[in-house]
């Protein structure tokens, strides 16, 4: 008996260790240039805009497809990679998600088909390499 209680404690005190050595940040990427707002006219802003709707329209339930009405603010930090932090108004367009028309797509206004939503993204990005990741995503209806 003596015996088998001093393995459990044994164990217990292993385990406890290893618990305490575990780094909890070790999977959280550190931040080596701080949020900082910048312009929406950046080309890489652009470029994780675009995926970010991408994004958005292919999980969308919608039939239709949403566009970019107006950009509220743009932030960035750098990690191991560049973080893009966007809020930006969106709307339903009159272009249905599948079709093959190469049509210009407009808001949908005024009809009972005008949907508006506000959405956060948070969009990972190695612009450079072509490498984009929606970290985070948060829609409201406007």
């Amino acid at each position: 008996m003596t015996r088998s209680w001093g393995s459990c404690l044994l164990l217990f005190t292993i385990f406890g260790a290893l618990v305490a050595s575990t780094d909890l940040n070790k999977n959280k990427a550190k931040v080596l240039r701080e949020l900082k707002v910048i312009n929406a006219s950046n080309a890489n802003v652009k470029q994780c805009l675009w995926f970010a709707m991408q994004e958005y329209n292919k999980e969308s339930e919608d039939k239709y497809l949403f566009q970019v009405v107006k950009t509220i603010q743009v932030q960035m930090q750098v990690t191991d990679h560049l973080e893009y932090f966007i809020d930006v108004e969106i709307a339903r367009s009159n272009c249905r998600k599948f079709s093959n028309s190469s049509e210009n797509c407009v808001i949908q206004e005024s009809s009972k088909l005008e949907k508006k939503v506000i959405c956060s993204f948070l969009v990972g990005a190695l612009p450079w390499n072509g490498e984009f990741i929606m970290m985070k995503k948060q829609c409201v209806d406007a």
